[in-house]
């Protein structure tokens, strides 16, 4: 890996992360897990150096001074209904599954609290985040149970569009949020489950705002402003987390955050579809599929400094109680050189020291927004069950559409 900046910024930076160690908003390990090996942690012991397969595994992760970590239990858009139930399932088992096999390393974390014992114990305080809506088939039953199981945020939308939010990267369906997307969101804010807003539409993201009443979250998200993509969070939404207390966490995939990345990864998208492969496919047979075209046509190659430049805008416009990291290791296909897999996280840092960041303000970046935000959301969620019992709405009362 290039070392981007120099010696003493990184041992600063290393040194800053042993006290307050990054918690990363969003980790698609086992979405990988299950394509590439059907969950069999036999064939990727996480606890050996899985760099020839994965982003991630655990020597990597101390490398990289990660603390805490959201797993994402995503399932794909094209999967609905009862099979997207069972495969979000299925990605809590493999996550609990890997809690049980790495008691020394990981340690489940559902509140705050957690969180902090974990810091304490030494260990990587390991919270899910379901990817996308139709995890639930648009039942508050199911969302409730969701985090019963322990998923603590949930992502409106992934990359299509539902009947009751709009995505970013679809044509819209709800005009932001529908009613029945709004009783989403406060029972979301009565289990105490983070309202994630990554992938959706800036409609839905103002919509969701307005209608929460606890710190909402970008789990995985730059600035549009800094690259004029749609999956970023554009400035009056970044603006508006001081004073709905949220926080929005920088992701390192090159199409989001570079804008000469965005025209060659939808070539590049275009031709593994053309293969006869799903276009978010990290399979080893699609990598060899990218690798081929990227010798054919040169990839424009993000660096460290890309994400500090959307990290130094983020804070400018939402303050820097406000943001965080959300790297999607294991969920692209491509990284920027410092970051390509999740060690990297001392040589952003260290850039951002270069900057002239302080240490305070580093300390609230890794660990003290993440842990901040979800306490507040369970402070939020214990006064609303006070008040409120569980909703049993359906989105044919409330929408008039059929489940």
């Amino acid at each position: 890996m290039a070392t981007p900046v120099n010696p003493a910024a990184l041992q600063r930076a290393r040194a800053l992360l042993a006290v307050h160690p990054v918690v990363d908003g969003h980790n698609d390990l086992p979405w990988a897990l299950r394509e590439q090996v059907g969950y069999d942690l036999d064939a990727r012991d996480i606890s050996q150096d899985q760099r020839a397969h994965l982003h991630t595994d655990i020597p990597r992760l101390r490398a990289g001074g990660v603390g805490g970590q959201f797993w994402s239990v995503y399932v794909r858009s094209d999967m609905t209904g009862d099979e997207a139930v069972s495969a979000t399932l299925e990605q809590i088992d493999i996550v609990n599954e890997m809690l049980a096999r790495y008691p020394a390393h990981l340690r489940r974390a559902l509140t705050a609290d957690d969180m902090e014992q974990a810091r304490t114990e030494g260990r990587i305080a390991s919270l899910m985040g379901a990817e996308g809506g139709h995890s639930i088939n648009n039942s508050l039953a199911t969302l409730r149970a969701l985090h019963d199981l322990g998923v603590r945020y949930m992502t409106l939308t992934h990359n299509d569009s539902l009947e009751w939010a709009d995505s970013a990267t679809d044509d819209p369906r709800a005009g932001g949020l529908s009613e029945f997307g709004r009783e989403v969101v406060r029972e979301m804010n009565r289990c105490g489950m983070l309202v994630d807003l990554s992938h959706v539409a800036a409609t839905t993201m103002r919509d969701a705002i307005a209608t929460s009443e606890a710190p909402v979250i970008f789990s995985h998200s730059s600035a549009r402003a800094v690259c004029d993509h749609p999956r970023n969070v554009p400035d009056d939404v970044l603006a508006s987390l001081r004073t709905n207390g949220g926080v929005a966490m920088a992701t390192f995939v090159p199409k989001f955050v570079l804008p000469a990345a965005v025209e060659w990864t939808l070539a590049a998208d275009r031709n593994l579809r053309a293969h006869g492969m799903h276009h978010l496919d990290t399979t080893p047979n699609a990598m060899r599929v990218h690798e081929d075209f990227e010798a054919a046509h040169p990839r424009p190659v993000a660096t460290v400094a890309t994400i500090a430049d959307h990290l130094d805008h983020m804070r400018a416009v939402a303050g820097v109680d406000h943001i965080g990291i959300g790297g999607d290791y294991d969920g692209t296909a491509f990284l920027p050189r410092g970051l390509e897999d999740v060690s990297g996280y001392p040589y952003l840092i260290a850039e951002l020291l270069e900057r002239g960041w302080s240490e305070s303000d580093l300390a609230k970046l890794t660990w003290q927004n993440a842990v901040r935000v979800l306490r507040d959301a369970e402070s939020v969620a214990r006064d609303l069950q006070f008040r409120r019992t569980p909703s049993h709405a359906t989105i044919e009362q409330l929408d008039g559409r059929r489940r």
